[in-house]
């Protein structure tokens, strides 16, 4: 089965997808209306069109006869081979699959320009603030999402397909590791708006410098037409250079900074208390999640939504209602431990914002921080992770403990800098110390990259 996403479309004919894809309709009833759009054999369903992608790995055109027999109403393919041929329903014939979902999405956005889109990006905390823009914007609009982590070059197409007719609002993720990235998703999406949520070194091996970086992430905001909006972090290094791109308003956001703030910030119970204080006024605001950082993401959203004239009561509401996606700075109770689960990702900037938000949560006992590698690095690596465990010690934790040998770096910088660390050569390894040596008075934060997998050490201690 060929990797891929679905989205779901219910509103475009065989015939309008045929030439919005600039294919040939070489079969099938023009009229019919299409079910849904999926790049991905396992979730195509009856009436569903597939879009048969040609990738390094893979061939979607090997998928085929799967997709006739899950009754795929509609195949989009390159290749007229004999399995393509012998497909019963209608098939559209196109030059090259991802250039067509690529200008499918585009033309159905066009079509949806009713819709008010959100364009979010940055090196970090994305889907968090993604999440949190949902929950403040569905106050008053039908918000669709982006869903997992379809942000990419064939994500963000599914997820502009995605919009159903009852839809008002789109809030859609970003995600790039290469020049010329976002520059793409932003002509497809035509954002009304935009947030940078920061700029830091994620996917910094294939991008040179942190400037590189601004540059790349910056394409979003110059999508934005003069009577969009543009949210910044008042506190990053380019937010000025950033906003001199902008032909549209900018608002920046922070900690006592900012056209949108956080005053009075303090924790209270499972999350953070602030004042929301803005031109608009100051609501008082519980978010059930932790971290300052987690705190800007908020700002972050509030901005977009008091734009789009949704009260300060309303926010808060739709703030203090807020679920953000899994591994993601949650605390958690697991084989008697109490855990801090943020093992869905890992770069600089997000490690430094996780073991500040440990240094300062409440604990009787010992704050550990049990960390993997952080990948995408190249030749900034070493340096990289020498510079976390030196950040780690200056925090003040009890114990510093990785997992594989790249992260060791991180031990040995902190052992350095006076703090107490340890090495485990894999999951079982560290899991096994934490059953016989951690308490239940410790609290003990789990991050690493996706290629690190630390989720696995919560899965051992269950």
């Amino acid at each position: 089965m060929t990797p891929g996403y679905s989205s779901a479309v219910k509103t475009i004919t065989i015939s309008q997808l045929a030439e919005w894809c600039d294919g040939k309709l070489l079969q099938g009833r023009p009229a019919d209306v299409c079910a849904s759009v999926s790049t991905d054999s396992r979730t195509l369903g009856e009436g569903s069109v597939f879009v048969a992608l040609k990738g390094e790995r893979f061939d979607g055109h090997d998928f085929i006869k799967t997709a006739a027999e899950r009754r795929a109403g509609v195949l989009v393919a390159s290749q007229l081979t004999a399995e393509t041929v012998r497909f019963p329903g209608a098939i559209v014939h196109v030059r090259d699959t991802l250039v067509a979902l690529q200008m499918l999405a585009w033309r159905y956005r066009q079509f949806r320009k009713d819709v008010f889109v959100v364009g979010v990006t940055g090196s970090s905390g994305k889907t968090s603030t993604k999440d949190l823009l949902a929950a403040v914007l569905s106050r008053r609009h039908q918000v669709n999402a982006t869903k997992g982590n379809l942000n990419n070059h064939i994500g963000l197409p599914l997820t502009v397909l995605a919009t159903d007719l009852t839809d008002t609002c789109g809030v859609w993720e970003m995600g790039m590791n290469h020049p010329g990235e976002i520059e793409v998703l932003a002509e497809i999406a035509a954002p009304d708006a935009a947030v940078i949520t920061n700029i830091g070194v994620a996917h910094i091996e294939h991008m040179e410098s942190r400037e590189a970086i601004a540059l790349e992430k910056g394409m979003l905001i110059e999508s934005i037409r003069p009577d969009g909006v543009v949210v910044l972090p008042a506190a990053d290094d380019f937010a000025s250079s950033l906003r001199a791109r902008s032909q549209a308003p900018v608002l920046t956001v922070g900690i006592n900074a900012g056209e949108v703030r956080a005053e009075n910030l303090r924790q209270g119970g499972p999350g953070m208390l602030f004042d929301l204080v803005s031109d608009h006024g100051r609501v008082s605001v519980e978010l059930p999640l932790i971290g300052e950082h987690m705190v800007v993401n908020a700002l972050l959203a509030s901005a977009i939504a008091l734009h789009q004239g949704i009260s300060g009561e309303e926010i808060a509401a739709g703030l203090s209602g807020v679920q953000i996606a899994g591994g993601r700075l949650q605390r958690k109770t697991t084989g008697g431990l109490t855990l801090i689960d943020d093992t869905y990702n890992a770069n600089p900037d997000s490690m430094r914002a996780a073991l500040a938000t440990l240094s300062t949560l409440e604990c009787r006992g010992r704050r550990i921080a049990l960390l993997g590698r952080m990948a995408e690095l190249g030749e900034h690596a070493e340096s990289a992770h020498r510079d976390i465990g030196r950040a780690a010690a200056a925090a003040g934790l009890s114990l510093v403990l990785t997992v594989g040998d790249e992260a060791a770096l991180i031990a040995e910088a902190a052992a350095s800098a006076g703090t107490e660390s340890l090495s485990f050569g894999d999951h079982e390894e560290a899991a096994a110390w934490l059953k016989s040596e951690a308490s239940r008075d410790d609290l003990i934060l789990l991050k690493g990259s996706r290629s690190a997998a630390m989720e696995k050490i919560i899965e051992a201690l269950r």
